[in-house]
Parts: structure tokens; C-alpha cells; sequence
């Protein structure tokens, strides 16, 4: 499972992955006026794949593949259900009663809602821990780019992953994002771990809401 539909977190943090000069200059405050450099490189680099591409990003990613798993699969196990009863019904359309049919018929529908259901805590769900996955790595990630921008001269980092980037065209050269994972992954080394125990998700109370059509 990818890190994904967190569009709301990374559009929160893209606000922040802009190191503006000023920021970049108030670290220089300590040396004479004269001696101080100006930051003037521009950088470009995508919070989307480096916060993925971290070593802790791509452990959260298997775990959460690991927690939601057992959901994934009994929305699979309803979704077969339901072709089955439809595949009944086109099968019986001449053999089977007419009782039959309104019970199968009435089955699948409520099979159907069941599902629906499901699937929207799932979404819901999902969503919600890759934002915090997101979020977490995403803070911690700003400390690096900070850093590295004042300690390289950086004016500006712009996130190019977001949606209303304003880059049109950026150099290999001037690409930080393979930097910044490194850089990040030796702030934050992880743990190697034993493979995740599939972790029971808090039960969701019962909707009284009609499902989405």
C-alpha cells in the first residue's frame, strides 16, 4: 500500500516546504555583516516522493499494508459474495423460483449496502493514518530542508509535487530530493523490526447514514 489520498496533509506541510532568504539569513546573524553570504540558490524537490522514499516512510507504508490488510480482504470476501449472487441470477433467470429470486435479490442488495459501508470506513480510515504518516514524517522533514537550505545557500526550496506548483521547469542540478531522503534517513534511522502483527482496528459505530450512491 502506497502513501496516498493524503492530498489534505501534503497540501497543508507544502505551504511550509518554502525556505525563504530571510530565514536563510537570520543564521548569520553572528558574523559580521560583510562576511555574511547571501543565499542565492534556488532548489526544487518532491515532498511527495521523499517523504515515501525515507527508510521510516517506506516502514510506516508496510505496516499500514499490514493493519488494514485483514479489512482488505473481507472487502474482497463481500465483493465476491455479491458476483456470485449476481452470477446466480443471471444463471437462473429460467430455472430458479420466483421466491428464489427475491431472496437472492434482496441478499445481494443487502450484501451491497453492507459493502458500501465498509468500503467508506475503509477509505476513511486509510486516509486518516496516511495523513498522520504524512504529518510525522512530513515536520521532521522540515527540519532537514531547513538546515540544509542554511547551510547551503539556499534562498528557496520549492515543493514541485504539489498541485498548484508554480515550477514549470527545474534542472536535475537543482533537485534536492535525493539529498534531503538521505540526509533524513541519518537523522532518523529506524528500527528493523520483526514483521508487523496485523494490528485490530478501533470499531467504527454503526452508520445510520444511507450509503453513497
Amino acid at each position: 500500500m502506497k502513501i496516498r489520498n493524503a492530498a489534505t496533509a501534503l497540501a497543508a506541510l507544502a505551504a511550509l516546504f518554502l525556505v525563504p532568504a530571510a530565514r536563510a539569513q537570520g543564521t548569520a546573524g553572528a558574523r559580521p555583516a560583510s562576511e555574511a553570504a547571501t543565499p542565492n540558490k534556488v532548489g526544487v524537490i518532491n515532498i511527495q516522493v521523499a517523504i515515501t522514499s525515507t527508510a521510516e516512510g517506506k516502514q510506516a507504508s508496510a505496516e499500514l499494508q499490514s493493519q488494514f490488510a485483514p479489512r482488505q480482504a473481507e472487502l474482497e470476501h463481500l465483493s465476491k459474495q455479491i458476483d456470485d449472487i449476481r452470477s446466480r441470477l443471471r444463471a437462473g433467470q429460467t430455472t430458479l423460483s420466483d421466491d428464489e429470486k427475491s431472496r437472492l435479490a434482496r441478499e445481494g442488495d443487502s450484501l451491497t449496502k453492507s459493502l458500501q459501508r465498509k468500503q467508506q470506513d475503509f477509505q476513511d480510515d486509510t486516509n486518516e493514518a496516511q495523513r498522520e504518516v504524512v504529518d510525522r514524517i512530513g515536520r521532521k522533514m522540515l527540519e532537514v530542508i531547513d538546515r540544509y537550505a542554511r547551510e547551503n545557500g539556499y534562498a528557496v526550496i520549492v515543493d514541485t509535487s504539489a498541485q498548484n506548483t508554480p515550477v514549470i521547469y527545474a534542472s536535475n542540478q537543482v533537485d534536492v530530493t535525493q539529498e534531503i531522503i538521505r540526509l533524513y534517513d541519518q537523522a532518523n534511522p529506524v528500527k528493523s523490526s520483526q514483521p508487523a502483527t496485523p494490528r485490530p482496528a478501533t470499531p467504527r459505530p454503526a452508520s445510520n447514514k444511507p450509503p453513497q450512491q
